[in-house]
């Protein structure tokens, strides 16, 4: 272990991959503010705190199965030159839920009315339920990830604990930040919808790489905020 600490190498490795768990986090955080703002005000902090628990826990189950991970990778199925995995399953049926959830939440959005409405709250293990599906996934992302980038399976783990950690701090300002901004709001599902398209692809053999989305995304998010800038100058005008 001291040989690992005084290894420049393992800091660097264990700084890139820091910053790449948090990245790929960040997917997971929008959709655990999403759905926990359907539970009661009371109950969100605590649903966010589990299911970001959940999935480092995951993550880390999956570090020490690593060898099982890699077998979901094997065909079980093949369609003249299509195989399929077990992984290629779970992207597949990960992708389709993402984007079954957030058109929902669009259309939910739209099509709403009455103020009222917006008071109807799903049961608290509905939402985790659904935090736990998408857990799965996103778990397996992440750990391919710090596969590719470190060799030691203590650099994974700490890396891994760090960033959920970051993210847990964050979650909470992250959701209400949305829940205050219904256009920010609707930016967010749209940018799960493309993660679920790029999910499904995935699943399908065709890579969509990450850097385009969250580019995208990026440029969005800035776009927005000199929007929103623009409407607070405009109110105190």
């Amino acid at each position: 272990m001291a040989e690992l600490i005084a290894d420049p190498a393992i800091w660097a490795s264990f700084l890139s991959l820091c910053l790449l768990e948090i990245i790929l986090a960040v997917d997971n955080v929008i959709f655990i503010a999403i759905a926990s703002s359907k539970l009661p005000e009371s109950q969100r902090a605590k649903a966010r705190l589990i299911g970001l628990s959940m999935g480092m826990l995951l993550r880390v189950a999956l570090l020490f199965l690593i060898a099982w991970v890699a077998s979901l990778t094997a065909p079980i199925a093949a369609l003249g030159n299509f195989s399929i995995s077990w992984r290629d399953i779970i992207l597949l049926a990960g992708g389709l839920f993402l984007i079954w959830k957030a058109g929902n939440e669009i259309f939910f959005e739209l099509e709403i009315e009455k103020p009222e409405q917006k008071a109807t709250y799903a049961s608290f293990p509905a939402v985790i339920a659904q935090i736990m599906v998408l857990d799965v996934v996103f778990s397996l992302d992440s750990v391919i990830t710090a596969v590719g980038i470190a060799e030691h399976i203590e650099v994974m783990v700490a890396a891994i604990i760090v960033a959920i950690a970051v993210m847990i701090l964050v979650a909470g300002k992250i959701a209400n930040f949305v829940e205050r901004h219904p256009s920010t709001k609707m930016l967010a599902l749209a940018f799960l919808i493309m993660i679920g398209v790029a999910l499904v692809a995935d699943g399908l053999h065709y890579h969509i790489d990450r850097g385009f989305l969250y580019a995208g995304m990026v440029f969005a998010i800035f776009v927005e905020t000199l929007n929103l800038i623009r409407s607070k100058r405009r109110n105190r005008g």
